[in-house]
């Protein structure tokens, strides 16, 4: 039974307590009563999350945490003690963070990337906000121009500072940054560079040639929408264009382009027009 994971268990019995799961190798754990589901049979496999309880015996639960083993969250601080923090990861025991493992004094009511972990000492669940250590660009398992996916831990000047794929570090620089992106979300985005001391930047949209079609259907959608015109061309201002398509001139003029090619709009003084 793998703590911080879900497993997939059986049915055993019944019991005033909770039903209890067994697995292939005799191991039990509880299912308490207000888990069960509404309908069951002895036999039955059902799949449920396993943690400690307030006595540190393992639990079972079919709710669902915002995180699970080796993995990424973005969660709030709930409560701090003589010992540590407490967050909300969407159990009913919260999630401890002690002191040592904070990078910076965590505050009640205020919200962290944090990393859950199984404790080779204690073998308890806990979570860290020193993301640094749990990642590394060393064996890159990504390359340039791939579709990856990003937690976006904290902004500077430079730009926003990412996670990529749970294991790698990255960067969206400020230039490249046409929508609002906070601490906390998690999308999609690109591969833009690899450097040569594995520093890898990340853009929220395609690179290159693959970015044209998906701009310019969408451009094309916006003129639609607007009545067939869209006061916009090459010559307008960078902010403009970003205010009202979220995008660079650069895509904006590659996709504009294209469409210009497949004589799909008309490039005017005033804007674009649909032909």
């Amino acid at each position: 039974m793998n703590l911080g994971q879900y497993n997939t268990l059986t049915i055993l019995r019944d019991t005033d307590p909770g039903l209890y799961l067994g697995d292939d190798q005799e191991n039990e754990v509880l299912l308490p009563h207000r888990y069960k589901p509404e309908t069951y049979n002895i036999d039955d496999e059902i799949e449920v999350f396993l943690y400690l309880d307030n006595e540190e015996r393992p639990i079972a639960t079919t709710d669902e945490p915002y995180l699970t083993l080796n993995t990424f969250g973005y969660l709030r601080c709930s409560d701090v003690n003589a010992y540590g923090a407490f967050m909300d990861w969407g159990l009913v025991k919260q999630l401890f963070v002690p002191f040592k493992e904070q990078a910076r004094p965590m505050k009640v009511g205020s919200w962290y990337v944090v990393y859950l972990y199984l404790d080779d000492k204690t073998n308890r669940l806990v979570g860290s906000s020193k993301t640094n250590k749990f990642l590394s660009n060393d064996h890159l398992t990504i390359e340039k121009y791939q579709e990856v996916d990003i937690l976006v831990t904290h902004l500077t000047e430079k730009g926003a500072n990412v996670i990529i794929n749970g294991v790698h570090k990255g960067l969206v620089y400020i230039d490249d940054i046409f929508e609002d992106l906070r601490s906390g979300d998690q999308i999609k985005a690109y591969v833009k560079n690899i450097r040569d001391d594995k520093k890898v930047d990340v853009v929220l949209q395609p690179m290159g040639y693959r970015s044209i079609e998906p701009n310019a259907e969408y451009i094309l959608e916006e003129l639609k929408a607007a009545g067939g015109f869209m006061a916009l061309n090459d010559k307008s201002d960078p902010e403009t264009i970003k205010d009202m398509l979220g995008m660079s001139k650069k895509l904006f003029k590659k996709a504009i382009g294209t469409l210009y090619k497949n004589k799909l709009i008309q490039i005017k003084e005033e804007g674009i027009e649909l032909t």
